[in-house]
This record gives structure tokens, sequence and C-alpha cells, in this order.
């Protein structure tokens, strides 16, 4: 099929394909998601299809307003109601219970539980409203991929896969939201985001669990990005620790007879010598930056370069550090560069 690229005037035309079943990528603040309408399980099943995506990988349903996510879930606690208004919208996935066969299990991994997001983006929000219906939206990428923040990273993936994309610009964050479990006694992160433990633990009054759950082979996970491998570019990511490292790390990647990939922030481009070999990609200034540079900068490597290794840049494990180097961690399959 042709993919068309709407612009936010024309979101009548992007709902009128979801409504008729089609699968049409959308804008966050967070990544592009790619489409559906989540009571439609023909639709649905096309999403798996259409990213090459595992069926025991669960979706995010994007809503509009709490009515709807009261339309599917059991009552929402005190705790999820004070999150609602502090987040959304926001980069904050919940995870509830359902009521019985509220959502096909296409939609959920067969598990009684889903995940739901209020995004933060006006068109998209349009969209939802103008569609009639909640859409599921995991990330509109090839599955396994780096995670698409424009509509060009959308249509490289998935061109001919699907109706439409919704092109709102690049994204805001960059990085996926934050997805917190609360279907059990003690909440617990599933998948770091922008929307850290402590802003959630001010908010609520009770500590998070934040140890990440290692999924089983023969395990659902509860979220995406807890069990498959992802965001990994065809390139071999190397992290580098700390900022003294950066220097040998640059040795090492001038003595290699192939060109090299360099992502960091500018202090560490401007106060060391690049070598020729190597191709920079900036990070911007600080962790803000980095997380919403990140899956660009690996997604230029991929597509515009002949790279095949690449050095990227680590940040403090807090914060918006967590779900940066939750991401790079994954994308680099836990390699980092050994001094």
């Amino acid at each position: 099929m042709e993919t068309k690229v709407y612009t936010p005037a024309e979101i009548p035309a992007a709902a009128a394909l979801l409504t008729a079943g089609q699968l049409v990528a959308f804008p966050t603040e967070t990544v592009y998601g790619l489409g559906a309408d989540a009571t439609n399980v023909a639709a649905v099943k096309q999403v798996y299809q259409a990213k090459g995506r595992p069926s025991d990988n669960p979706l995010i349903v994007h809503v509009d307003d709490v009515e709807t996510v009261e339309r599917f879930a059991q009552p929402l606690s005190e705790a999820a109601k004070k999150l609602i208004k502090a987040f959304w919208p926001g980069p904050l996935t919940m995870i509830f219970k359902l009521k019985p066969n509220a959502l096909a299990p296409e939609v959920t991994g067969g598990l009684q539980t889903a995940a739901f997001r209020n995004p933060d983006n006006e068109a998209t929000l349009a969209l939802i409203r103008a569609a009639g219906t909640p859409i599921v939206g995991p990330s509109a990428n090839t599955s396994g991929k780096p995670s698409p923040t424009t509509a060009q990273h959308v249509l490289h993936d998935l061109h001919g896969r699907i109706a439409g994309i919704l092109d709102d610009g690049p994204t805001k964050v960059g990085v996926e939201s934050t997805v917190l479990d609360l279907s059990t006694d003690q909440p617990a992160i599933l998948r770091p985001g922008a929307v850290t433990p402590e802003a959630i633990e001010r908010v609520i009054g009770m500590p998070v669990q934040t140890e990440l759950h290692h999924v089983g082979a023969k395990e659902v996970p509860k979220a995406p990005g807890m069990k498959y491998k992802h965001y990994a570019p065809n390139a071999q990511v190397y992290i580098v620790d700390r900022s003294e490292d950066w220097p040998e790390a640059l040795a090492w990647a001038a003595q290699q007879d192939v060109p090299m990939g360099v992502m960091a922030t500018d202090d560490i481009l401007t106060n060391n010598q690049i070598p020729a070999n190597c191709e920079q990609f900036s990070l911007g200034e600080d962790i803000q930056s980095a997380s919403r540079e990140l899956f660009a900068g690996l997604r230029h490597f991929d597509t515009e370069t002949e790279i095949k290794d690449i050095l990227c840049q680590a940040f403090e494990n807090k914060g918006l550090g967590l779900a940066y180097m939750n991401r790079l961690n994954k994308s680099a399959g836990q390699t980092h560069f050994s001094v």
C-alpha cells in the first residue's frame, strides 16, 4: 500500500483510516506510535504484522480522557487518581486490572491487565477524539530497532506497510514513557522514562519498586520493552562510561581501519581530539537533550553511513538518566568500552 503523510490539518482523514481498521502512526511527546483501533481485533493483529512484533508483547492503549480508562479498567485506586491528576497528559503509562473481557487478548498479551496512557500531544489527542476510539500505540518502527522520533523515521521503517502517518514534527522527550504497574500491591516501574520514581513517590506518598524484573523465555511481559531485544541499530554500540575514558576510547577508534561513529555531548566533542575516521553526532548539552537525541543518533548511523561501530556516552543512572541508560544498554547489548 502507499503510506500517506498527513499534517495536523488533515486529522479527520487520518482518523477515518483508523475507523476503517487501517494503521496510522501518530506523534507523542516521547516517540511516534503505531496506531490502530484498540477495540478492533483485526486492526490490532495488523500492528504485530507490520512491526514484526512478538504476539505476547502487550500494547499500550492511548486515550484522550480518564473516562475511557474507566470503561475498561477496574475501579481506579486513589494512588492512580493522584497520578493521573499530576502527570496526565504526559509520559506516564499505568497498568491496571481490567474488567472481564474488556479488551481482546491481542491487546493485553493474554493478561488480565492493560497499560493506558494519555499522551501530551494535541494532534494525537485530536486524532483519538476524531476516531472515536482508544488506539493502541507501540513505537512505530520495525521491532527491535531504535524507536522513531520523527515521521521520516517511521516512513523509513514502515513505508508500504501502514496506511498513514500523522506528522507533527520531532518528539520532545525522545525516550518512551515510564511504565508503572498499579495492578499489584506495591507500585512497580517496569520501564523507566521521563517521569522518575522520585516524582511518583512524592505524589502517592509510598515507595515504588524500581528493580526491573527479568522476564523469562516462557513468561508474558506486562509491559513493552521487558523481554525482547530493543532499540538496536545495525552497528555495534560501545558505551563509554566516564568522561576520563574518552581519550583512550577515541585512540582505539583511530586505530580501526573502518569508519566509526561517536555520540556524545558538546563538551566531550569539543574537549577531545576526534579522529579523522570518526563521524560525530551531538547529544547536545545535558541528559535532557541526550535523551531526546539518542534514537535519532542511532538511526543516523543506521541509515546515512556505513559505520559498523559506535562509541556512545553514558550518563549517571538516576533521574532521566535511568531511562536513557536503560535504552542505551539495550541498544548496546550491555557492551561497554573497556579501558
